[in-house]
């Protein structure tokens, strides 16, 4: 599950909740990874009283803040013994840095695999996919090389995810994205919104945020190839989905789902 940032963690907890509600049968610890902050001391006690509220059995705060830290195997166990690995915001780039070919992401992706829940907010939700962005300037980043990217956490493919998407009018980096490779989905994450990534490939948007999905499979041209860097790009038919709470979208038939559609496709799923 991947949260756009600023999620409700005092009030109702919409968000977080459907993240806690998701995790496997009698399974109730949470892991939460600050690795991604600067202020660990900061955000750590506040998702640790937001998930015991939500009826955590433990949770367990691992600031991990070296590659050192990430091979330890006291880390390692609270990881395997968790039903829920949240990731805070922060700095993606640090995050990568810091776990990327370590034990700790090894044990989580098995965790994954065996049916725990893996959710990230902010940076932790630009760091799921295969592909990640870590910089560029919203402001006029329909120019070649305005965006910034690198290999994320791996959790999931096809997608290139963007946080505090309409908040900060992040849209031209996602465009950029799907000019230089129109396979990837753009999903643009508002605050307090997030998306489950199903295991049938289907987002369900959730919270009372929007999701906005950009869709360039059907791109019909873009001069972005032909382009000195810092020159300004043009792109034809290039699709935009605005999704509320309830409604989906079929990653491989890019199909929007209603709230209707979406809920025969997931119990078709089951």
């Amino acid at each position: 599950m991947a949260i756009g940032g600023a999620e409700d963690k005092t009030s109702d907890l919409e968000i977080l909740k459907r993240v806690f509600d998701l995790a496997p049968e009698a399974n109730a610890e949470v892991a939460v990874i600050a690795t991604a902050s600067s202020i660990p001391d900061e955000v750590l006690p506040d998702y640790q009283a937001a998930f015991e509220r939500l009826g955590a059995s433990r949770v367990h705060t691992l600031d991990i803040q070296d590659r050192q830290q990430a091979a330890d195997d006291a880390t390692l166990r609270l990881i395997n013994q968790s039903g829920v690995i949240f990731f805070t915001g922060g700095d993606q780039l640090r995050l990568t840095n810091v776990i990327g070919g370590s034990a700790v992401l090894n044990a989580i992706r098995e965790r994954l695999m065996a049916g725990a829940v893996v959710a990230g907010t902010s940076a932790g939700a630009a760091a799921m996919p295969g592909t990640m962005i870590y910089d560029g300037a919203a402001a006029d980043a329909l120019r070649k090389g305005a965006v910034n990217m690198t290999f994320g956490l791996g959790f999931v493919d096809g997608l290139v995810i963007d946080s505090h998407f309409l908040e900060r009018g992040r849209f031209s980096r996602l465009m950029q994205i799907g000019a230089t490779n129109p396979e990837h989905l753009g999903v643009g994450l508002g605050e307090d919104a997030g998306v489950i990534v199903h295991p049938n490939r289907v987002l369900e948007a959730i919270g009372p945020g929007h999701v906005i999905i950009i869709d360039s499979r059907d791109l019909a041209s873009s001069n972005i190839a032909d382009l000195s860097m810092g020159e300004p790009i043009a792109i034809e038919n290039m699709i935009l989905h605005a999704m509320v709470s309830g409604h989906g979208f079929d990653i491989e038939a890019r199909r929007y789902l209603v709230a209707d559609a979406l809920d025969a496709l997931l119990e078709e799923s089951r």
